[in-house]
């Protein structure tokens, strides 16, 4: 009887922690600044974009801005946000004998030095890797639509950096298996370095781009 009493007392215990925890999970944000970080430079971007000619006739300016702005974005969400708010992380390595190589990553185990992500985390992180590039899809069939074909470059930059960390994402949720995934990302950031380097020197140097 003193056995069974006990027993009873542990689940009790085990219980009401589990319930506490994913109270905790659903209720808080626990990585405030990362979740402020993962949409402020991407949100900068298309506002800056949308708004650039109202405050600048700089076509090199509008566009340098735009193109640091979805760098910071990139860079930011692929090597901190990821990791931070939903666990997931995805990275390029070299073996030994020169290949390249696409890892990636879901964190399975929460150890002491990293927090679980609760759901309003994980909810903001998707919603802000999906809606985005969504947008700048829109800006390019609106950039063809209006002929202001200068801007198209900057447009394919965008959904290309952008659609690069939801791939690299959405590769990590699934298990990130399969020789599509590697022809894929690595052309992806060939193809964006490619495009937006010409259309840089093309509008820095040719007379008229201003």
């Amino acid at each position: 009887m003193k056995q069974g009493l006990v027993d009873d007392t542990e689940d009790v215990s085990l219980d009401f922690g589990n319930e506490e925890e994913l109270a905790f999970r659903k209720a808080k944000i626990r990585h405030p600044l990362a979740t402020f970080f993962h949409l402020f430079f991407r949100v900068s971007a298309i506002v800056t974009y949308v708004c650039c000619d109202w405050f600048s006739r700089s076509f090199v300016g509008c566009f340098v801005t735009v193109l640091l702005l979805l760098s910071f974005d990139f860079w930011s969400v692929k090597n901190v946000t990821g990791r931070l708010m939903v666990g997931l992380r995805w990275w390029n390595q070299i073996d030994e004998d020169g290949k390249s190589h696409w890892i990636f990553e879901a964190r399975k185990q929460v150890s002491a030095n990293h927090m679980a992500a609760t759901e309003a985390e994980a909810r903001i992180f998707w919603l802000g890797l999906i809606i985005c590039p969504v947008i700048w899809i829109m800006f390019f069939f609106s950039t063809l639509f209006s002929l202001k074909l200068k801007w198209l470059a900057l447009v394919i930059a965008g959904i290309s950096l952008q659609a690069a960390n939801l791939y690299g994402y959405v590769l990590c949720k699934m298990g990130g298996d399969g020789d599509m995934s590697t022809v894929a990302a690595s052309f992806l950031p060939q193809a964006v370095f490619q495009t937006v380097s010409d259309e840089s020197l093309r509008g820095a140097f040719l007379p008229g781009a201003q």
